[in-house]
């Protein structure tokens, strides 16, 4: 993979290129019709929805906290509760996560965050030499390796994905 930076670049962007990480841009004509803003990624860039992750916070005993997980399924809340120590976890606010994360629902992504939030990777994008997660907007994705990605955001890898 070639190191790109996106024009204009995004927070996601900035934070890889800075890092000095391989990371690879994908954009595409996002659809404001989609009911699925990750399908729509996975279908457009023609990769297996296995291996493209959706950004989506949540609330863990009061804590804001971000689980990534692939688009093909959903987050079991309990598991990200268990992960991180937590008791209860329940999807956050969206206006919460906005704010905190200074992206837009549906262009969040786990880098590049206005505040960093505590991160949990599914376990299984440890089977993938790549995978794809939001650049920071709807339409963009950034492809990078797992290791990269949990490094940059000091990511737990646990099973958090259900489905």
């Amino acid at each position: 993979m070639a190191k790109k930076k996106a024009a204009g670049g995004t927070p996601a962007t900035v934070a890889l290129t800075a890092a000095g990480t391989e990371f690879t841009v994908h954009a595409y004509e996002h659809d404001p019709s989609s009911a699925s803003y990750g399908e729509e990624a996975a279908a457009a860039l023609g990769v297996s929805p296995d291996r493209v992750f959706k950004t989506l916070v949540a609330d863990v005993d009061g804590e804001l906290t971000v689980a990534v997980v692939p688009v093909a399924g959903s987050l079991d809340l309990k598991a990200l509760a268990a992960a991180v120590g937590g008791k209860r976890a329940a999807m956050a606010d969206p206006v919460a996560a906005e704010r905190t994360t200074g992206y837009v629902r549906g262009g969040i992504s786990p880098l590049g965050q206005r505040r960093r939030l505590r991160t949990v990777l599914d376990a299984s994008a440890s089977a993938h030499a790549t995978i794809c997660v939001s650049a920071g907007r709807r339409g963009l994705e950034v492809e990078l390796s797992p290791g990269d990605l949990a490094a940059l955001t000091d990511a737990i890898l646990a099973p958090v994905a259900r489905g």
